[in-house]
């Protein structure tokens, strides 16, 4: 009887550690089937949203700017994901970025220009206010005789009465068009009788003395 107990006894553990060692592997079984069953699941949830990242970028709908899209599309890259839909969506949004940087960088060029020149033409009417003070009192002179002696005293800036004036009409892709060339006094003669000042100074160049000996002018 106590070896029929015995023996009874050793059965139950052999039975027992025989379940736990089946459990165990069923249990171990089932931890790596969840865990490949939750990478699939984020692997697939990072291409749907990659997909509707890439395509939003691709029809401009977010809000994001090109450094923001260039991380999220870089971050999307590096998902190394295999999916043909998502690999052509990736190329047409590098195209899409390269080409608005391109265009974002031609623009700001542009203004950089606009200001550049902008800035170019106030300091150019500051730097030659003076002179256009002049040549417009010469037009508004009250008299022949006053306009008389605003020529006689502009003049004496000038080399001679014959320095050049050049008028500038137009402007086409960086080139002056000018108008018939003539002379200082010529052209404050032309303001006393005319009685309008309708330019501004656009150059003026000096000889070593100070002398003006060459005008330039823009017609308004």
């Amino acid at each position: 009887m106590k070896l029929l107990i015995k023996n009874a006894a050793k059965i139950m553990m052999f039975l027992l550690a025989t379940l736990v060692i089946t459990g165990g592997a069923t249990s171990c079984k089932s931890k790596k089937k969840l865990a490949r069953e939750k990478a699939a699941a984020e692997y697939t949830m990072k291409v749907e949203q990659s997909k509707k990242d890439l395509t939003a970028m691709l029809n401009g709908t977010t809000t994001w700017t090109l450094d923001e899209q260039d991380t999220r599309l870089n971050t999307i890259k590096s998902y190394n994901i295999d999916d043909a839909e998502v690999i052509d969506l990736i190329s047409k949004v590098e195209t899409k970025i390269s080409k608005d940087r391109a265009e974002e960088e031609r623009k700001a060029e542009e203004e950089r220009l606009r200001l550049e020149e902008e800035n170019r033409i106030k300091n150019t009417e500051s730097k030659y206010q003076t002179i256009d003070n002049k040549l417009n009192t010469i037009a508004i002179s009250s008299s022949t005789e006053a306009a008389n002696n605003q020529i006689k005293t502009i003049l004496t800036e000038f080399a001679t009465p014959d320095v050049p004036v050049l008028i500038i009409i137009s402007n086409a892709g960086g080139f002056n068009d000018y108008d018939r060339p003539t002379t200082i006094s010529k052209f404050l003669n032309y303001l006393k009788d005319k009685q309008q000042y309708n330019y501004k100074v656009d150059m003026v160049k000096r000889d070593t003395l100070g002398k003006i000996i060459e005008l330039e002018l823009i017609k308004k």
